[in-house]
């Protein structure tokens, strides 16, 4: 469960507090230093970060060829990026992480939110957040890529916690990623489910 000051503080203010804590709950990791890294429906084993710096070398070995979600909210590390050098040790900072993770997901809600013709049905906001929820962990929403779409603007309206958690859960996580940092399509998938080992050779 987030602190209420880290919320308040970090994370975007266009959320409600209880919906930031819904996103994180679904979406996130428990632990800021989190890093996992996908190419399609593998996933590839390394080691858990014990330090800000060890996160931030595992995620420059692999920005560019696999997606790399990273800290509380996932985020992916490769979106706006050109060369590793921008990447610093602020992707895994708690505050750091949940201010632009919650800055993009936002941004993704007023997407599915425009897409669905800004509805001021209450009963409306938890489908929508289950479509955030999908273009966040699959990086496209009805033929968009969500994290270089351009910010629709204008308020998110009838926040309401969505209560069909069984739904959001199932959203398919090994879905083709959009997400800037995909690798080639020439590179060779696994079969899904598929977890390859990179702690033995650093991650390369």
């Amino acid at each position: 469960m987030l602190d209420a000051a880290l919320i308040q503080q970090c994370a975007d203010p266009s959320l409600k507090p209880a919906i930031v804590e819904q996103f994180v709950d679904v979406v996130g990791a428990p632990d800021p230093l989190t890093v996992t890294v996908k190419s399609g429906s593998r996933v590839f084993l390394v080691p858990m970060p014990k330090t800000a710096e060890e996160a931030l070398v595992i995620i420059r070995e692999n920005v560019g060829r696999a997606v790399v979600r990273v800290g509380l909210t996932q985020f992916p590390a490769g979106v706006g990026v050109k060369d590793t050098s921008e990447l610093t040790v602020e992707l895994v900072d708690k505050c750091e992480n949940l201010r632009v993770g919650t800055r993009m997901f936002a941004k993704i809600l007023r997407i599915v939110a425009k897409w669905y013709g800004y509805p001021k049905d209450d009963e409306v906001f938890p489908q929508i957040f289950e479509d955030a929820v999908y273009a966040w962990r699959t990086g496209e929403f009805e033929g968009v890529g969500v994290f270089q779409a351009e910010d629709p603007g204008g308020a998110i309206a009838n926040q309401v916690v969505p209560v069909k958690q069984d739904a959001i859960e199932g959203v398919d996580a090994e879905a083709p990623s959009q997400v800037d940092g995909e690798p080639s399509k020439d590179m060779t998938l696994g079969a899904a489910g598929m977890r390859v080992d990179l702690s033995r050779i650093g991650g390369k």
